[in-house]
């Protein structure tokens, strides 16, 4: 007996005893490790069929999902039973979620064609969502049925969906057909699915989206101009996008946040800080912003953020600041990023020392926050910059265990061979203060 036939023989046995996960193995080996155009193979592909449509109708998730790929496998012989799962509405409702994903692996005409008409009559909107993603996922085949679903309302968000999946140029001309639409979900969905594309008749529209009474749409066409860089000077982008900054809707702000960060220029950057410092703007949209201008990748960007760390009051920002500066990423802004982390601490160690001397108040209010000294410490660590060892074995005194551990977590990941030496070198130095000593001591400990 042949070892294609023997393994029929074990699949067969496996079924009639039920036993589910070597019928699995079976059918694997049979259909995933053979070629299926084999003889015995093409021969028992009805009866393999029945197994594996067995298999999925009793399986649980993990044994439906391995019989998909089966499915699959097996070619266009799957779809008849397949769509008649799907059909069946009394049916098990994840069964009908694995037929209609299944059904998107066949780019046949039968396979479309019932994916389209449960778009079209089923009332389960989850399994009609999945049908829209599987016809997407068929690619340019499914395109002339899906620019037919534009043309019923009920039927339209679902298409545009599906057609956001194909992300192909043949897609352009029915997305434009509904960015005009009455419903905002369609007109974010086309602009969404628009954004994917660098073609002359898709920024018009992302322009003319910036005003649209929904904030979703607002929304989407800000961050597709986002991600035309290119464009910047052509269509005054920044100045474009400067007052969405201001909309009415947060997410639309901190969406023009980010995308004016793509831009990457000192007048986006400006607009940023303006944005930063002004006392209406909420916490989060501060947040964003933050992070917007470590993003931007200019040397102004990082002054401004260090201005404004300097008029700041709010820890929450001062620890934002200090964090996005220790990720900045390009090498000509790692040094500068370094040095203004560098200022900041330095300013936090004279003031704190100051105000322990005179008993007088300082002028930064950030100069006992130990979180902030912490991340300052973590971010020197991360910029890598050797200048940092000093100042880093200055935390070392700090009262707070949390900063004493982050500054030594810096110094290891420095140059930690470096950094022990200078440790020990200063541990002898009766001349340090007790606390300085103090924390060498607790650092070479932890080395």
């Amino acid at each position: 007996m042949s070892n294609i036939n023997q393994l029929l023989v074990q699949a067969q046995t496996a079924y009639d005893a039920a036993n589910w996960s070597s019928l699995i193995q079976y059918l694997q080996q049979l259909i995933l490790g053979q070629d299926s155009e084999h003889p015995e193979i093409v021969k028992n592909r009805e009866s393999l069929l029945k197994l594996a449509i067995s298999m999925l109708e009793m399986g649980d998730f993990q044994e439906r999902w391995e019989m998909t790929k089966i499915l699959t496998r097996l070619g266009n012989i799957a779809i008849p039973p397949l769509i008649e799962i799907l059909q069946d509405e009394d049916a098990e409702e994840d069964l009908r979620w694995y037929a209609a994903r299944t059904l998107g692996e066949f780019q046949h005409p039968k396979a479309i064609a019932s994916l389209v008409e449960l778009l079209k009559t089923d009332e389960d909107e989850e399994l009609k969502a999945i049908a829209a993603t599987a016809l997407g996922q068929m690619g340019t085949v499914a395109l002339a049925a899906l620019t037919e679903l534009l043309a019923d309302e009920d039927t339209r968000l679902l298409a545009v969906r599906s057609l956001f999946c194909i992300r192909q140029p043949e897609t352009i001309t029915p997305l434009l057909s509904v960015v005009q639409d009455p419903q905002a979900a369609i007109r974010t969905a086309a602009i969404e699915a628009l954004s994917s594309f660098h073609d002359e008749h898709v920024p018009p529209v992302l322009l003319n989206a910036l005003d649209d009474i929904a904030a979703t749409v607002r929304c989407a066409a800000v961050v597709g101009l986002g991600f035309r860089p290119d464009l910047q000077q052509a269509l005054d982008l920044v100045t474009k996008l400067q007052p969405k900054l201001y909309d009415f809707n947060l997410e639309v702000c901190c969406a023009a946040a980010v995308s004016l960060s793509r831009m990457g220029c000192d007048q986006a950057a400006k607009y940023l800080f303006d944005l930063l410092i002004s006392p209406q703007t909420p916490i989060k949209l501060q947040l964003e912003t933050i992070r917007a201008l470590s993003w931007v990748g200019t040397p102004s960007s990082l002054e401004y953020l260090q201005t404004a760390f300097n008029q700041s009051t709010s820890e929450t920002l001062w620890q934002e600041i200090v964090t996005v500066l220790g990720r900045v990423e390009k090498p000509q802004l790692t040094t500068p990023a370094a040095e203004i982390l560098l200022q900041i601490l330095r300013c936090l160690l004279y003031e704190t020392l100051r105000e322990r001397r005179a008993s007088t108040l300082t002028q930064h209010p950030a100069r006992e926050i130990a979180n902030v000294k912490s991340a300052i410490a973590l971010s020197l660590g991360q910029l890598g910059k050797m200048a940092a060892i000093e100042p880093l074995i200055s935390l070392l005194a700090d009262p707070n265990a949390s900063v004493r551990l982050h500054a030594i977590a810096a110094l290891k990941n420095l140059d930690a061979e470096v950094a022990h030496q200078q440790l020990q070198q200063l541990a002898n130095n009766v001349a340090l203060a007790p606390d300085l000593q103090q924390g060498i001591a607790i650092a070479l400990a932890e080395w």
